[in-house]
């Protein structure tokens, strides 16, 4: 495959990942309208996130080992059409349960296409240009939560079902060029689908997910003691070794056998941090008009830097990766981090070292999110394990957030004023700091490449 055609194909894939990605945050503008229109409280809107989060885990395993079984092309384009119906669902909602249904399928699709565009890369680009390619695909995550408020803000001026209507144009253009574009990887020879894992994977999300919205931080025992909270916890904590006991004695188990790896039990742990560290970014408004008497909207600006500086770094993140392999990157960007988040905790009350704070935090961020973890595990994928090794990440990181919500508000709500903040921000950089100490467990570059080309 020349260059242009692969260039081709990475446009497509940075279209479809860009769109999923940008309905993270896009709907935060429209909670406000979203709550007005059906008459709901603070704790029933916050599912707009929470269900969408939740089917993106669920769907992530399940679509990736279809087209681990199926091909890419296929899967691709099905993810992309079952995020364009879940738009249309919740464009024409006429209850809150309705909407959620949408948003549901949205994130069911919008789960397959990350895991699944990552492994298109494996398959088309040779291991040398692996990096620059999931550099390019990792940027999205900065672009997205930079132009996903603000979209949403414009659009919202039209009414709040225009943030879901856009999706839908963009979607059937990605089908239709998918089909001239995207070349038809091979199938997997399986015989049986692994759906007693698969279906206990996603009881144990969604009680993890169910019992982390249930929780009130500013009564944490309590609620975490009450009826409504600990059986759900209790249940999931049970299906845990249930998953492991069945995934050892099925022929094909999902892509939890793939941690077996050493290198994939570290970068496990990584992206967990990570998706605890992708949430802490969420309360930095917060922090701001705590911290430095500003309105919310002023606020909200200073969130700009940091994702530019994410935005912007990823791809030369991804450049690095092919010079310098995994190693060297992430423990560079992991320490940037560290830094970053104990200059907020110590200098965040000055307006212009809280902006550079954030600089630094997206930075090494940019460092761990995206490309550097997606190019390990394409090392450490067998070919016919590429799109499952990709889900893999996503579910770690998906965990990351969903608990990281929780115990970064736990711990804010604990004390009053810039303290809580300050206190879960130093909980943050400890983390960061168990980042950076699993980085030095990684391969060196030559032993990467290495393990690469055996399972090319």
């Amino acid at each position: 495959m020349n260059n242009s055609d692969r260039n081709k194909i990475l446009a497509l894939l940075f279209v479809g990942v860009f769109m999923g990605a940008l309905d993270i945050g896009i709907v935060g503008p429209a909670l406000p309208a979203i709550k007005g229109a059906f008459g709901i409280n603070e704790r029933l809107v916050s599912w707009m996130f929470t269900i969408y989060i939740l089917f993106f885990m669920i769907g992530t395993p399940l679509m990736a080992k279809l087209s681990d079984m199926y091909g890419r092309k296929t899967l691709y384009i099905m993810d992309v059409f079952l995020f364009a119906v879940g738009s249309a669902i919740t464009v024409t909602s006429f209850s809150f349960e309705t909407l959620l249904i949408g948003r549901a399928i949205q994130g069911f699709g919008a789960g397959g296409i990350f895991p699944v565009a990552s492994a298109f890369i494996g398959d088309t680009f040779p291991p040398e240009k692996r990096g620059s390619a999931l550099g390019i695909i990792g940027s999205v995550w900065g672009f997205s939560g930079l132009l996903g408020p603000i979209l949403g803000g414009l659009l919202l001026s039209y009414g709040w079902q225009w943030l879901f209507i856009i999706n839908i144009p963009i979607a059937m253009i990605v089908i239709g060029l998918g089909f001239q574009i995207l070349p038809q990887s091979k199938k997997g020879n399986y015989t049986k689908f692994d759906w007693y894992g698969t279906i206990i994977l996603a009881l144990l999300v969604s009680s993890l997910a169910y019992d982390v919205n249930q929780i009130d931080t500013t009564n944490f025992m309590v609620i975490l003691t009450s009826i409504y909270t600990w059986p759900f916890l209790l249940f999931a904590l049970f299906l845990l070794p249930l998953l492991l006991k069945v995934e050892k004695n099925v022929l094909d188990p999902i892509e939890i056998n793939l941690l077996k790896s050493r290198e994939v039990k570290i970068a496990t742990g990584i992206s967990i941090g990570t998706g605890l560290n992708q949430t802490a970014i969420v309360f930095l408004p917060a922090f701001a008009i705590t911290a430095l008497a500003l309105s919310t909207s002023q606020a909200s600006l200073l969130v700009i830097p940091l994702v530019l500086s994410l935005g912007i770094s990823a791809p030369l993140i991804g450049k690095l990766l092919d010079k310098y392999g995994s190693k060297i990157i992430m423990f560079s960007g992991t320490f940037i981090l560290v830094l970053g988040l104990f200059m907020l905790n110590t200098l965040g009350t000055s307006f212009y070292l809280f902006i550079l704070s954030g600089i630094i935090i997206g930075l090494g961020l940019s460092s761990v999110l995206g490309s550097p973890l997606r190019y390990i595990m394409l090392s450490e994928s067998p070919a016919n394990k590429r799109a499952a090794g990709q889900a893999l990440i996503n579910i770690n990181s998906s965990v990351g957030k969903l608990v990281g919500g929780a115990l970064i508000g736990a711990v804010i709500a604990s004390q009053t004023g810039i303290k809580g903040y300050q206190s879960a921000y130093i909980l943050i950089g400890f983390i960061a700091i168990i980042m950076l100490l699993l980085t030095l467990g990684l391969k060196k570059q030559d032993e990467q490449i290495a393990t690469m080309k055996n399972n090319s």
